[in-house]
């Protein structure tokens, strides 16, 4: 990777200044757009109870997704005209007006377009921001990446309280105005943290969305196979987490609690994830978290007891959430610079696409008759057959290695 530099050590290397300003920065947005995401989940009870049909209130929850997963290839071909940087102002200033406008929402109707909304300011935000953080920090990719994903995850652990507490402050629409002046302010910030920044000028030669696709069919794939399906299991897994353990005998209060220390167990695994994938090649660390989530998913179906759920649910949570930014460091880093942006918007819009139907594809198998132990098992038996396959290629050197 390539990039501006200022600043003379006294080994004579050149260090980059202000990166630290616009990282932090981008660390920020990621809190606030993945808490656009997920506040929508618990305001679809709340709005059940309030009046509004159930299939109403969990299109609000889907159109924030959808949208998140709309925009991923335009904002690639988006990158091949305009620089990150610019592209994630505008994010910025997008956020601001689609938290606004749902904030104000008058009916249901267009708190889903503002959930909509939001949803595509934060498509954007990823296809921007992940090839900017690599490129800022390219001695440490796996690290820079993974810090950048754990404030995405700090944000899904603390949305469900966030939302409750502005619900009982008088009013669900108090948190999407925090978001919207968050939003814009934190833009403004980021605009003075640019002026001060030597920023790379990796991206400067990728201006061919599809020919870098095609270009990089190979790594694109593999990414596709290693978070697609793994993905998959685990939106099907999460989302009937709280219904299963009813399934196990655990009420739905200390069901919800365990869901809760799951995903907060998910934060320190990001930054781990990110230093193993700095430390050991990309590979054995990918094939290494799918194998633990084959026997964490396969324990997770076999133990009962709050206790014992409790262990195997940390332990899963702190294993799959490693995948995704040392999956972000594999792609990033081994992406030519001409390439970056463009080939990694195919991968995020098709991995998007393949995980969506998780969720509904539990339901559908339940409906079938069969029972959630063995759905998941099924799911667990998918992802062994996956990192068996994707072992072979690597041992047969048919995959990118990211070296």
């Amino acid at each position: 990777m390539s990039g501006s530099t200022a600043g003379a050590t006294g080994a004579g290397r050149t260090v980059p200044r202000g990166r630290a300003g616009v990282f932090v920065s981008i660390c920020a947005f990621s809190f606030l757009v993945n808490f656009g995401r997920i506040a929508f989940a618990p305001l679809v009870d709340y709005f059940i109870r309030s009046g509004v049909s159930p299939a109403t209130a969990g299109l609000a929850a889907t159109a924030v997704w959808v949208g998140s997963a709309l925009p991923r290839l335009p904002t690639g071909y988006l990158l091949t005209k305009v620089a990150r940087h610019r592209v994630l102002v505008g994010m910025g200033l997008f956020l601001a007006a689609a938290a606004g406008f749902t904030a104000f929402s008058p009916d249901i109707r267009v708190t889903v377009a503002g959930a909509l909304f939001v949803g595509l300011a934060s498509g954007v935000f990823f296809i921007a921001a992940n090839p900017l953080v690599s490129e800022l920090y390219p001695d440490r990719v796996g690290l820079a990446v993974g810090l950048r994903g754990m404030s995405s995850q700090i944000a899904a652990v603390t949305a469900p309280f966030l939302v409750s507490l502005a619900i009982a402050m008088g009013s669900w629409r108090i948190s999407f105005r925090a978001l919207a002046v968050l939003a814009l302010a934190l833009t403004v910030v980021f605009v003075f943290a640019l002026r001060r920044a030597d920023l790379p000028t990796a991206g400067v030669e990728d201006r061919d969305l599809l020919g870098a696709i095609r270009a990089q069919w190979h790594l694109v794939a593999a990414g596709v196979v290693f978070v697609g399906f793994t993905g998959f299991v685990w939106q099907g897994v999460f989302n009937f987490y709280v219904t299963y353990l009813g399934a196990k005998g655990i009420a739905t209060g200390p069901a919800n609690t365990l869901l809760t220390v799951t995903f907060a167990a998910g934060v320190p695994s990001f930054v781990v994830a990110g230093r193993l994938a700095d430390r050991f090649t990309y590979l054995s660390v990918l094939l290494g978290i799918l194998a633990g989530f084959v026997v964490t998913l396969l324990a997770f179906t076999l133990v009962t007891g709050w206790v014992a759920v409790a262990a195997v649910s940390i332990v899963m949570s702190l294993i799959v959430h490693g995948l995704f930014p040392v999956a972000d460091a594999y792609l990033l880093d081994s992406l030519p610079d001409e390439n970056r942006a463009s080939a990694y918007s195919g991968y995020s819009a098709v991995m998007m696409l393949m995980q969506a139907p998780g969720s509904v594809a539990v339901g559908s198998l339940a409906e079938f008759g069969l029972t959630y132990s063995g759905v998941f098992r099924g799911y667990a038996v998918v992802v062994g057959v996956v990192t068996v396959a994707m072992a072979a290629l690597a041992r047969a050197g048919r995959l990118p290695t990211g070296e």
